[in-house]
């Protein structure tokens, strides 16, 4: 190449990494999380934002279960009026229940009332951060550009309110549906199936009638469920302020979930799918338990944990796992941290924690049983691994049933499994090749995108920053009421004016008629 062309080129590149080495312009976030599996994920965002160059501060209640401190973000510790034994005896109460068998007729009934018992303690939390008055003049003065939240508490939402920020939420789902309805999506009945409906997005004229019955259940409790949520934003935003009304602020809506896992369904242009956002980054695995999982030869290994919250069962229960686990050659790396019994299998390992998604990534990796969470599921999907699935508690359960429906996992419940159940449907999924060839199917649908879920999560919250909200994104809906929403004055205006014109027509029809009849009158008389 002659210098002619060599000096130019240069000089191009030059001024390119010049303009590549510039000042990063970050911005100031304010995060408001979720204690436990919620806040894992989100986690991977802010670590995200850091790392390009914004300021984040992160809230955090003086007792909390996964929530710390970190050395890459700022943490501002706020009272709350629980304790963290008061916390854990919460959380007790839910994985107690999680092993009893309910009437099947309560099931609804049982998750919704577990989950006021878990959100009431969250709400008073919430409460004592809204009325630590230094606390919030001093945050409110930082002069903060966004609010990254979650808004399954509405502590988030209602400081991005009262902060005059713009909010991006980052969420799986809300409860029946409040994250649909308060950004005015369309949600037919007719072909999205209702939580714990046990439907999908095909539908036989029974299942529409079960599904339309179900709603009406679902929007009946949803006045119990979102009670204490109510109040507390009527007490600090005004009477006129719902919930809903304060969620339909929200400038976006970053969702943990794609078309592989939910049913296709309506969305709005503020909302941005992201599943899978939890299983991109890999790390190689520790060298004891690389050394286990290596040696588990071609029958592989099974990967076990039913979460975050729960990690041990009672001992009854657990000495099933152990005897089913004696009698298949498969290896199984199991968190654990109940009561350990004196023979346990050579094939099993037991962990307090574990490097699930790390696992899960391993070529041995066979089975992967779990409570149906969607971090796990996710991880199950992105390195194509089938399912055992026990959901336990929350929207577990439907999770479950979509897999299921995918041919992609087993289902069972905790309460009434018992050892051979548990090794018949390990065995079904281990040597029945269709499990294995739907999750590679449905695994490759889900990572082939054009861009990963991380870097499409932080350009959206970047671009909410940059152009502080998203108001082209709102539709017009948030301003109709009810008639207007449905049309129903255009209808009734049109019906007018045809009822009018036939009205018309009518009247003009027997006035014809009746002059022509007295005139046929007069001319018989006449003659």
């Amino acid at each position: 190449m002659s210098s002619g062309v060599w000096f130019p080129t240069l000089g191009l590149m030059a001024w390119l990494c010049c303009l590549s080495l510039g000042p990063v312009q970050g911005g100031k976030v304010l995060v408001m999380p979720v204690d436990g599996s919620h806040w894992l994920s989100m986690k991977i965002l802010v670590k995200e934002l850091i790392h390009r160059g914004h300021e984040v501060v992160v809230l955090v209640p003086e007792s909390s279960l996964l929530i710390r401190g970190s050395e890459s973000y700022r943490t501002e510790i706020y009272q709350v009026p629980y304790t963290k034994a008061e916390l854990d005896e919460n959380l007790n109460g839910l994985r107690d229940g999680v092993f009893l068998k309910p009437p099947a007729i309560t099931d609804m009934f049982i998750n919704v009332q577990r989950l006021i018992n878990f959100t009431s303690i969250q709400a008073k939390g919430c409460e004592s951060l809204l009325n630590n008055k230094p606390l919030m003049s001093r945050m409110q003065g930082e002069g903060f550009d966004l609010m990254l939240t979650d808004p399954f508490l509405p502590c988030g939402s209602i400081l991005a309110h009262v902060f005059s920020i713009p909010a991006v939420y980052f969420l799986r789902g809300l409860p029946c549906e409040l994250d649909t309805k308060a950004n005015q999506c369309p949600s037919p009945p007719s072909y999205v199936p209702v939580s714990f409906s046990g439907g999908t997005d095909t539908m036989t004229f029974p299942q529409r009638v079960k599904n339309m019955f179900m709603r009406l259940v679902e929007s009946y409790l949803c006045r119990i469920m979102y009670a204490h949520f109510g109040d507390l934003v009527s007490r600090y935003l005004g009477d006129n302020m719902t919930y809903k009304d304060l969620l339909s602020h929200g400038a976006l809506w970053l969702l943990r979930y794609d078309f592989t896992f939910e049913w296709p369904k309506p969305v709005m242009p503020n909302m941005v799918f992201i599943g899978g956002i939890n299983c991109a980054k890999k790390a190689p695995l520790p060298a004891d338990l690389k050394e286990f999982v290596d040696g588990s030869g071609d029958d592989g290994f099974i990967v076990f944990t039913l979460g975050s919250v729960v990690s041990s069962m009672p001992e009854e229960k657990a000495k099933q796992f152990f005897e089913a686990f004696r009698q298949i050659p498969q290896r199984v790396v199991w968190r654990y941290t109940g009561v350990i019994p004196d023979n346990v299998p050579k094939n099993v390992r037991l962990m307090k924690w574990l490097p699930q998604n790390d696992l899960l990534a391993h070529p041995k990796a066979r089975v992967f049983i779990t409570h149906g969470g969607t971090h796990g599921i996710y991880e199950s999907i992105c390195n194509a691994v089938p399912m055992l699935m026990f959901p336990l508690f929350g929207d577990q359960g439907d999770n479950a049933h979509r897999m299921v429906v995918r041919g992609v996992a087993e289902k069972l419940g905790i309460y009434d499994m018992t050892t051979e159940s548990l090794l018949a449907a390990l065995n079904k999924i281990i040597h029945d090749k269709r499990y294995k060839e739907k999750i590679v199917k449905l695994s490759k649908i889900h990572l082939d995108r054009p861009v990963q879920p991380l870097d499409l999560a932080v350009f959206w919250t970047e671009f909410v920053m940059r152009h502080k909200g998203a108001a082209h994104l709102r539709v017009a809906a948030h301003d109709l009421n009810w008639i207007q929403y449905h049309s129903l004055d255009v209808i009734g205006f049109l019906l007018i004016i045809l009822i009018t014109v036939l009205w018309v027509t009518l009247k003009c029809c027997l006035f014809c008629t009746h002059k022509c009849c007295r005139k046929g009158t007069a001319k018989r008389k006449s003659e």
